[in-house]
Parts: structure tokens; sequence; C-alpha cells
């Protein structure tokens, strides 16, 4: 198989399957990776796999693409979410590029009472998860959510799914206590702003029944690499590594 570029569509995939591209596809395929008539491509649209696809017709702003053969099927991440506050504008996208990567089926941005940050470009966001997909060889694209304040998010938790909430000013250690709890149950992990969680949401936070309060190690971390360590505990303990 000759092809090396992935590319996310929303389109129904299968054998003989044809997808005109769009004009930006286009562009990227036959203008930036100079692909031509008879090059190759795989494809993945979350839902039916990744597919061998043909060009079969490439303008300079359109073309076609054809499916040929499956080359792997669907691959659903665990049933984690990723919460996290927003904060400057490279270290989220690198937030929602790496959770994309390392296995989160949502991501979830929340307002916290010292988030920096009260507003976000969730297209411009959900556009990064997928180009993480490409690279990594994923067939699933998690879904980015809007922001959102945490208390709302709290007020209306689905009651089995359980949550590690990541406090800087907790000692232990984290590959325990979530190990130790609700394996088979869907997970969330919640990581804080640059200021750190308020008392009150501290104290709401400890007291909820499927709360799990782990420490990510002595010192504090940035809020970028505490998403990436998190998420390689959990997957360690819980989840498909």
């Amino acid at each position: 198989m000759s092809a090396k570029i992935r590319l996310y569509v929303e389109h129904p995939l299968g054998a003989g399957q044809s997808l005109p591209l769009d004009r930006d596809q286009a562009h990227y395929l036959f203008g930036v990776m100079r692909l031509s008539a008879g090059s190759q491509v795989l494809l993945f649209n979350g839902t039916d796999g990744e597919w061998l696809a043909d060009v079969t017709e490439a303008k300079k702003r359109a073309g076609v693409l054809t499916c040929v053969e499956q080359t792997k099927p669907l691959q659903m991440p665990p049933d984690l979410w990723l919460l996290f506050a927003p904060i400057k504008k490279a270290r989220t996208d690198f937030i929602v590029e790496k959770a994309a990567e390392m296995g989160a089926a949502q991501i979830l941005p929340v307002q916290t009472e010292f988030t920096n940050s009260e507003r976000i470009r969730q297209d411009r966001l959900q556009s990064h998860a997928v180009e993480a997909a490409e690279q990594c060889g994923g067939t699933y694209v998690p879904e980015v959510g809007d922001l959102q304040k945490l208390g709302r998010l709290l007020d209306h938790w689905p009651e089995d799914r359980q949550l590690m909430f990541c406090d800087e000013a907790e000692v232990g250690n984290a590959l325990e206590l979530a190990a130790g709890a609700h394996g088979d149950a869907p997970w969330a992990i919640l990581i804080g702003p640059e200021g750190g969680f308020s008392e009150v949401e501290r104290k709401r936070l400890h007291a909820l029944p499927y709360s799990h309060v782990v420490s990510l190690g002595p010192r504090i971390l940035r809020a970028d690499t505490a998403a990436v360590a998190a998420m390689t505990l959990w997957q360690q303990a819980l989840g498909d590594w």
C-alpha cells in the first residue's frame, strides 16, 4: 500500500463508494501534497473505519476519490471525557491535540472560578482534534464541546460516570487510586486552570460521591502537562493501552 496521507471526511465509506472533494480538500491533496489521478489516500469518517481510496479525478478546486478496501476497522476509544480549563491559545490547542491522540472520547472545555479565558473557538479546536486523528492513525475523532461552566456541568452529571479529579493540593498515588475503583464504568478526568481550583470548587469536588481525588506528583504541573500526565495514568490503569 503506497498511501501515506490520511484524510478525515464527512461521507459514508464502503467498497466502490465515490466521494466528491470540496475546494479545501482538493487544494490540500492536489495543490499542497501534489497528488494526481491514480494516487492513493487513506480515509476515515469516525464510523466506518479506515479505507484505502484511489484518486479518480483531480482538479484544482475539486476531485473524486473512490474507496477500494478497508484497511482498519473502527477503533473506538474508552468512554473517557477530558475536562479542562482553557489557557493560552497554543497550549489549549496542545491539550486538544494530545487528548485526541491519547484516546479521549469527548473533550470538554470548562470555565472555573479562576479560568482566564471566557470564550473559545470551538470550531478551531474541533479542527485540531481532526488533524490529530489524521496524524496518529486513529479512526475516531472526539467531539470538542463548547465552553461551559464547571458548576453547571456538575449539576447535570451522569450518576454512573466516575471523575478523576486532579488536585494539585493532594498527595498520593494517582495510579493506585484510579485503578482501585470502578474500572468498568465510564470516566472523566478534570484538569484545573493555571490558578488552580477555588476552595469552594475544591470542597464540592471532594464531596462528590463519584469523585476520585488524585495527585499528579510532588511538583505542580502546567495545565497542558497535567492533562497528558493524567491521561497517561488513567490509560495505564483503566484504559486500552
